[in-house]
């Protein structure tokens, strides 16, 4: 049974992927009686892309409006990588709209020079017809840590079927928008919220340095680094993201 009263929580995916990423983690907060959100970012699944220029403005803004819509004028907000990215877009355009908040997979400083250009390149390529499935053949096993290819290639499999059906449209907008992106430790230094950072050990994308950062920005924040995990810990450590979400909504006064 949860220790509080039941809350609205909004879970995040990551880029390439969908909501149903989140299947084992919403599931369980349901049964608990919390009101559990997993929106589709947009150009994922069913949404839209639209015809907005990249940016995580957008996406965090449409965040706001899925709460409004909902009736919910406050929520607990969780989200990995391309959904962390967003979840910290959202703290800075829309403040005092968050209970508490979960960060994986993501660092809060901006990218260097090198990374902007390297998701610009991948960008470009993912609308190559000739190049694309090459390109997700080489990048998507970087999102899951080596412990996860071996003993899970099942996962890896999933991981790879999602990738090759994303619209690449989508995949080549989200990149361009979370490489324009600014350094978010400011945001983060502002937000009086219970906080949680999870970092996978195994994580190729994201060092343990910039979770690190990240954790000590927020002025409640907590760092917890998943043995044997890579960059996409609700799929790879699902029990374990369940329990430290669990423990987050736990913290809201």
């Amino acid at each position: 049974m949860t220790a509080t009263r039941p809350q609205t929580i909004v879970l995040l995916h990551a880029l390439s992927l969908t909501s149903t990423m989140w299947q084992a983690q919403a599931e369980a907060l349901r049964a608990e009686g919390h009101h559990v959100l997993t929106p589709d970012q947009r150009g994922f699944a069913a949404t839209p892309l639209g015809d907005d220029p990249p940016s995580l403005n957008a996406a965090a803004d449409d965040l706001a409006r899925l709460l409004d819509a909902t009736g919910h004028p406050q929520a607990v907000l969780a989200g990995c990588s391309l959904g962390a990215y967003t979840a910290m877009t959202f703290l800075a355009r829309h403040p005092g709209r968050t209970l508490a908040l979960a960060l994986i997979s993501a660092r809060a400083t901006a990218d260097t020079p090198e990374t902007r250009a390297q998701r610009r390149q991948f960008a470009q390529l993912i609308q190559d017809p000739d190049a694309r499935a090459a390109v997700i053949d080489r990048t998507t096993p970087m999102l899951l840590g080596p412990t996860t290819r071996t003993r899970h290639p099942d996962l890896l499999a999933h991981t790879l079927t999602q990738a090759h059906a994303a619209d690449p449209a989508a995949l080549a907008w989200t990149q361009a928008a979370i490489a324009d992106r600014p350094d978010a430790t400011a945001t983060l230094a502002a937000t009086h919220v219970p906080a949680l950072v999870l970092h996978g050990a195994e994580d190729a994308l994201v060092t343990a340095a910039e979770s690190a950062h990240t954790a000590a920005a927020l002025p409640d924040g907590h760092l917890i680094t998943l043995p044997a995990t890579g960059h996409l810990p609700p799929l790879e450590a699902p029990d374990a993201v369940t329990h430290h979400l669990r423990a987050l909504v736990e913290r809201i006064p």
